[in-house]
């Protein structure tokens, strides 16, 4: 077996994995669910809310658009708007397909523009979510500390024992194990990068992604970034805010119950399965259950709409952003002058 095929085969391995999780937490989700009530809560749904959603949902996408363009331009200030949002679109829509993909492919979409090199692209990306991941949970501690009475034990029982549960003791060794082999592979590779082509061109990769990384303290206008990201916030909690309306048995909630029900979702969007599917399904159920007592068929009903909403969201967008970069290379194709033989 080549090389190019067991790399073929560990991304559809990982594939299936995530999948197979996917899958599970869904029926996890689902199996006790009684139909009639669950449709009969779909029923009774105001989805001109949902619709508001959706398109609150494309507004955060020209904002992440725009705040990404704004991180690349001290590297490349002819990245164009419409090249980043494209990027946007085609790497959400790569996460239904390979979780965590989109990250990668959305960097592709920019560098086979010819305008940034790969490696630099990715330093940008990671500077971004890196960034989004501290935000998110700012906002958490934020939330948790002012609503710890409402909400902390939640967060305790349901979010962190969880997980500290999974960390056993031989966990961290391999944790530890693991470091040390990296730390080790970093040394071999620092020593050898003027003798070694492979650690020269490692070395060359990890350069342009520190370029990229640090391109933000590059930044002529770092109002703007601060801005877009305080921005796309906002609009994750409006759209679980107009989703929560769209149901009247959860009316009474409140706004500050949709912002920490767009926390939990956020959550769950970052667990490694296809599209956040099953993971946000029982994490915001289980939350509308456990905190607000409401039946667990309305509750599964919303976390539905939400995801759903969005993910639609998402595959439209991503499919607009594929046929246009598809016009764009035959028209360009078509521009280009034939050589003759």
């Amino acid at each position: 077996m080549t090389l190019k095929q067991k790399t073929k085969l560990t991304k559809i391995l990982k594939w299936l994995v995530s999948a197979a999780i996917a899958v599970l937490l869904l029926y996890l989700s689902f199996r006790s669910v009684k139909w009639d009530e669950f449709f009969n809560g779909l029923k009774e749904c105001r989805f001109w809310l949902v619709l508001l959603s959706m398109l609150a949902s494309v507004a955060a996408f020209f904002l992440r658009a725009a705040r990404w363009r704004e991180i690349m331009k001290p590297l490349n200030k002819d990245i164009r708007f419409g090249e980043t949002f494209d990027g946007i679109n085609i790497g959400n829509i790569s996460n239904f397909a390979f979780p965590r993909a989109g990250e990668f492919v959305r960097c592709g979409v920019i560098s086979a523009k010819g305008k940034l090199r790969y490696d630099k692209v990715l330093g940008t990306v990671v500077l971004e979510r890196s960034w989004d991941m501290l935000t998110l949970v700012a906002i958490l501690a934020a939330f948790l500390l002012i609503k710890w009475k409402e909400f902390g034990d939640f967060a305790v029982r349901q979010m962190w024992n969880p997980l500290s549960e999974s960390l056993s003791f031989s966990l961290w060794w391999i944790v530890a194990a693991a470091i040390a082999v990296c730390a080790a592979v970093v040394f071999i590779i620092y020593k050898t990068r003027n003798t070694s082509r492979i650690s020269r061109k490692i070395c060359s990769i990890i350069k342009g992604g520190l370029q990229g990384f640090t391109s933000a303290f590059k930044m002529e206008k770092k109002w703007k970034f601060i801005l877009y990201t305080a921005a796309i916030w906002v609009i994750y909690w409006l759209m679980s805010y107009l989703t929560m309306l769209s149901l009247p048995k959860l009316e009474t909630l409140n706004a500050t119950d949709a912002m920490f029900l767009m926390l939990v979702g956020s959550i769950a969007w970052v667990i490694p399965v296809p599209g956040g599917f099953g993971s946000f399904h029982i994490l915001v159920s289980l939350a509308l259950t456990t905190i607000y007592s409401i039946e667990y068929n309305e509750g599964l009903a919303f976390a539905t709409l939400s995801h759903e909403a969005q993910a639609l969201t998402m595959i439209l967008c991503g499919v607009i952003s594929i046929i246009r970069i598809a016009r764009s290379n035959a028209h360009r194709s078509y521009q280009r002058p034939s050589q003759n033989p």
